[in-house]
């Protein structure tokens, strides 16, 4: 065992604490599958990652670094929170990326190019596999979910690395509202081969952002009622833009069913399928983690040759090394 580097970043959020945590050791060099497991396990947050070099392959091709990436419970092929903080800890620990304002990483999925030039870092989406689903499967995870069928608009299949199942539902207070029985939800998923099913509602007009904090969380009540004498550290890359997409993702994180804060994988392929139904613009900001008392904020954008950008703020809140 050695002490090696370690970051510990909040992600999809410019004030600290008001996003989705992630671990991040910046060195795995020599670590087994099982050690970064076991770790995973410890640190018990949605995703911890390991850097490490690119393959030569890799490398040849452009890659400026390779991440492994773990739940508690399992490794993934990609996702979206630990790829954009894993590249906030890369360069704010000393990386150059080969090429000036693009960061190239190598995960399991293959090279996803991550945007720096427009101040705010963004991801392009991975391909996306996509499909409808059996009417059987939407009613069970509906049932599940306790989401009545009427408010459901449309359903879809989703893979970008992860099996995600996306749900578009006519009704903001109707989405906030749910509450899973995580142990059908569970068995639901398991069966259909799914790992997390997400429920979204597009809305005509911004809410105000101050409406979007989950009341019922005390946490939340606590940074709503701090005022601004509160410190609390921020990026540079603050704006003002309001989210016009809910959401909240639920899935299977090797210890059961939980609710994610803020999901880039997800709200990537999400994207992708909205925006290609005609059931959101090309651009918009997509508000997650409101039933959780935190203000996750996903920043999309579909540029002219059809790609489209998933970005989004980091703000690191622990530096210093692990023992591994």
């Amino acid at each position: 065992m050695q002490q090696r580097p370690f970051k510990q970043v909040d992600v999809f959020t410019a004030q600290a604490y008001l996003g989705n945590p992630l671990a991040v050791v910046l060195d795995g060099t020599g670590l087994s599958t099982e050690e970064m497991q076991q770790f995973a396990r410890w640190t018990n947050l949605s995703e911890t990652t390991f850097l490490l070099p690119p393959t030569p392959d890799a490398a040849a091709q452009g890659a400026d670094y390779q991440v492994r990436i773990f739940t508690p419970g399992y490794e993934m092929p990609f996702a979206g929170h630990p790829t954009l903080g894993s590249c906030h800890a890369w360069l704010e620990h000393g990386g150059v990326p080969k090429k000036t304002g693009l960061v190239v990483q190598q995960c399991k999925v293959g090279l996803i190019h991550i945007d720096q030039s427009g101040g705010r870092p963004a991801f392009a989406a991975p391909p996306l596999r996509r499909n409808d689903a059996a009417p059987e499967l939407v009613a069970a995870l509906a049932d599940a979910l306790g989401l009545p069928l009427a408010h459901i608009v449309a359903s879809q299949h989703q893979n970008n690395g992860p099996s995600h199942f996306g749900l578009l539902v006519d009704d903001h207070a109707v989405l906030l509202g749910l509450t899973p029985d995580a142990a059908k939800l569970n068995t639901v998923l398991r069966a259909a081969g799914i790992s997390g099913v997400g429920v979204a509602t597009v809305q005509t007009e911004a809410r105000p952002s101050a409406g979007l904090i989950g009341r019922s969380n005390r946490e939340a009540r606590a940074f709503a009622g701090a005022g601004s004498g509160t410190a609390m550290a921020t990026s540079t890359t603050a704006t003002s833009d309001e989210p016009t997409v809910e959401v909240r993702f639920f899935f299977d994180h090797g210890k059961g069913v939980g609710e994610d804060p803020v999901t880039g994988s997800f709200n990537a392929s999400l994207a992708q399928w909205l925006i290609a139904d005609g059931h959101a613009p090309l651009q918009y900001t997509a508000a997650q983690g409101t039933c959780l008392g935190v203000q996750g904020r996903v920043h999309i954008r579909q540029d002219d040759g059809g790609q489209v950008w998933v970005g989004g703020d980091a703000v690191t809140c622990i530096n210093g090394t692990v023992l591994l």
